[in-house]
């Protein structure tokens, strides 16, 4: 399934991206070409001014300077004197151009009225005009034709210059903008797979996790109930003292299916952004009293020495959920109930380094080893020694953790002294009730 969106994404995002750069692309090229027109146009203008302006103010017109001209503007000049070609004509054109030259007077004389074959009488002062227009060759050309009264006559002159040169400049240009694009499009797509594929990770984990999350708490659940159903069925066919040793074996598997469901809706609120805090001025130093007391007669039962430490000075009020922070500290020193063996020594301890508030539970257990310290806050996980242990599903963890987490905090494990495990809840010692509101999701 991932792998399908992933494909799909990928095409979506790499034709999107490629559909933009080929637009803005041709409108560059577009403007570009434009631009190039433009200032070619301009530029056989000047030189056509240039070139009337020299014919003009000359009585004899030089071979030499008419192939410096044609060379350097890169045009074909036709000359007539008094309607007959100049002998330049015949000598620097091929005849391949008779056609397009032909085609070149009519439309002057066609679509912009200079007659080229006017008699001296009607030419009084230089007339020309400027076109262009594509040759009966299919060649794209600028045409100048042009009429200069003299003392003999009158001159006329056509002056060509094809776009080959241009065209061959516009076709590069697409070349290497279409060059520039195919590569930018393979490099989108390249970069389209790994930013999709970015994209997708977390929802291919959330899935995984939900999966493992399911599978796990099928699991959990399938015991109680087989339980349950087995006593059930044993009840059927038992004693009456019998069967009331089966009613409290039920009694007792549906209340750890109780527990488990109610971690499990603690959690999806916590997914879904349900879970809501509400802070109020809670003395911190009074919180870890009410915890100490409550697992003090818990922890003398099981033979374990239950100690606490707290600052020497008043604490001002900590801006908190009371009940949930008395809930991570209830999770954590039960966790290490769970794992203290008898003789165990578990401390709860305050204290303020800089601007946060350290809680800490700890123990002189058997600790946690390196390879597994980074599950210890997945759900479900339970080291091996514990999966016989009914009260614990591998929840807690998760909960006080996401606890912790609304209230800008961090939960960490950290190393005891001489061995053993200590949780450390790090709180910021700076939060109002105005800053949850941001916390919240």
């Amino acid at each position: 399934m991932f792998r399908k969106l992933h494909l799909q994404m990928t095409i979506f995002c790499a034709l999107i991206t490629s559909l933009i750069l080929t637009g803005f692309s041709c409108i560059c090229l577009s403007i570009s070409e434009q631009g190039a027109e433009q200032n070619s146009y301009i530029v056989f203008q000047n030189n056509i001014s240039s070139m009337l302006s020299h014919l003009e103010s000359q009585t004899t017109i030089s071979h030499q300077w008419l192939l410096q001209m044609k060379a350097s503007s890169n045009l074909d000049i036709f000359l007539y004197d008094n309607g007959q070609p100049l002998h330049f004509n015949t000598m620097e054109h091929a005849s391949a151009l008779d056609n397009v030259l032909e085609q070149a007077i009519q439309t002057a004389r066609e679509s912009h009225g200079l007659n080229l074959n006017a008699d001296s009488s009607q030419t009084i002062l230089t007339q020309h005009t400027e076109f262009s227009m594509k040759g009966s060759n299919g060649k794209d050309y600028y045409v100048s034709a042009a009429l200069l009264p003299r003392s003999g006559g009158v001159l006329s002159a056509v002056f060509l210059h094809c776009l080959d040169v241009e065209h061959a400049a516009f076709f590069r240009q697409r070349m290497l903008f279409f060059s520039i694009d195919l590569a930018a499009i393979l490099l989108l797509s390249v970069f389209s797979w790994f930013f999709t594929g970015r994209i997708i990770r977390p929802l291919r984990e959330s899935r995984k996790r939900q999966m493992q999350f399911i599978a796990s708490a099928s699991h959990e659940l399938r015991s109680p109930l087989t339980v349950i159903l087995s006593s059930l069925s044993a009840m059927k066919i038992a004693k009456k003292e019998e069967a009331e040793a089966f009613s409290h074996v039920i009694q007792s598997e549906g209340e750890r299916m109780s527990r488990l469901i109610g971690d499990m809706l603690t959690l999806a609120g916590a997914d879904n952004g349900s879970w809501s805090i509400q802070p109020a001025p809670v003395e911190l130093d009074t919180l870890l009293l009410q915890s100490y007391e409550k697992f003090e007669t818990v922890a003398a039962q099981k033979g374990m020495q239950l100690r606490i430490e707290l600052p020497d000075t008043a604490l001002p009020p900590y801006v908190c959920d009371g009940e949930r922070i008395a809930q991570v500290l209830s999770i954590l020193l039960d966790n290490a109930m769970s794992y203290t063996p008898q003789g165990g020594h578990i401390l709860l301890s305050l204290s303020k380094e800089g601007n946060r508030w350290m809680l800490r539970v700890q123990d002189n257990g058997p600790g946690i080893p390196q390879e597994a310290r980074a599950q210890i806050f997945e759900r479900f996980y339970r080291a091996e020694k514990s999966r016989k242990d009914k009260e614990h599903f591998g929840l807690g963890l998760c909960i006080a953790q996401e606890i912790v987490r609304l209230h800008r905090g961090r939960l960490y494990l950290d190393d005891t002294p001489g061995g053993g495990a200590t949780f450390v809840v790090s709180l910021p010692a700076n939060l109002t009730p105005g800053t949850y509101s941001q916390c919240i999701r």
